[in-house]
């Protein structure tokens, strides 16, 4: 059995496709792995905010079509990066273990004070909204493109900082690059950061890929996107969601902010792991009710 791996092709995505790959070699008896990596629409666009051009749909859709071509046999995402909605042909299999969940300040190479003068690079509302609150003074400007990329144009003196997700920069091999972490209470971070997300084809035996999956993650990953989906929030919008199991219990952070707003609301919700998307729809109707009535 020869199992083929879509995946962007960023060294980012790679690195966390060799992951399943690697996984596969070392634990499937008589099977091999192979990836097969494309760039997406998403990797291509880099000079306009995602949800002016179509979200988080555009990093998915050509290896969605590899998939159902039958070119590759299961697809690997970083889970923040895939639309709350998807197709009832290729679902998520499964989830990994979650690497730190947490956002990170970077500044550029060789530099350990904060240029407050220059704007700070973020990626997308969630981030700028949470940023703005505890740094008022800030100003901010979009950033596209992938890790190496965006660490690019910072050492080019195009920002004072950047902001990045702990998980991608520790799976490179570039935590040194972190300046200060922030931990999920001061921002709260994207619904299913730090974990990976494969997706398949329905109705083919994907058992084989059990060991990898981790229940915890799982958890989390179901009831952030129920409370993301459940506020039709997309790519750049400024939602946040962050689980934790322990003990057998759920806590769920979240955030919301309406279109065109800074102000926000966050709250939490708490119970049985089993529950976890129940938690995540009820979380979103009480912040929600909360933001629109001023409650």
């Amino acid at each position: 059995m020869n199992i083929r791996i879509g995946s962007r092709e960023s060294r980012l995505a790679v690195v966390q496709s060799q992951m399943v790959l690697d996984y596969i070699t070392n634990n499937v008896p008589g099977a091999t792995a192979e990836l097969v990596t494309m760039k997406t629409t998403g990797d291509v666009i880099l000079d306009k905010a995602l949800e002016n051009v179509g979200g988080k749909g555009l990093f998915v859709k050509e290896l969605d079509r590899a998939l159902l071509d039958g070119r590759t046999d299961i697809s690997v995402h970083s889970l923040k990066d895939m639309p709350m909605e998807v197709p009832p042909e290729l679902p998520i299999i499964g989830f990994s273990r979650r690497e730190d969940v947490r956002d990170v300040l970077v500044l550029p190479a060789g530099q350990t004070r904060w240029d407050m003068t220059k704007p700070v690079g973020c990626s997308g509302r969630r981030r700028i909204v949470q940023l703005k609150a505890r740094y008022p003074q800030l100003q901010t400007a979009l950033i596209r493109g992938n890790v190496l990329t965006r660490l690019r144009k910072l050492d080019a003196g195009e920002y004072g900082a950047i902001i990045l997700a702990a998980a991608g920069l520790k799976r490179l091999g570039l935590e040194d690059r972190i300046t200060r972490y922030f931990e999920p209470e001061e921002m709260i971070p994207a619904a299913g950061q730090g974990i990976l997300a494969v997706q398949g084809r329905a109705g083919e035996d994907h058992g084989y890929l059990d060991g990898f999956f981790d229940a915890e993650a799982t958890c989390c990953a179901l009831a952030e996107r129920a409370f993301v989906r459940r506020l039709d929030g997309g790519c750049s919008s400024p939602i946040a969601a962050h689980g934790e199991v322990r003990d057998g219990t759920l806590t769920l952070t979240g955030l919301y902010c309406r279109e065109g707003e800074t102000d926000f609301v966050t709250g939490s919700i708490t119970g049985p792991t089993g529950q976890a998307e129940a938690l995540g729809t009820a979380l979103a109707d009480r912040l929600k009710e909360e933001k629109e009535h001023g409650r």
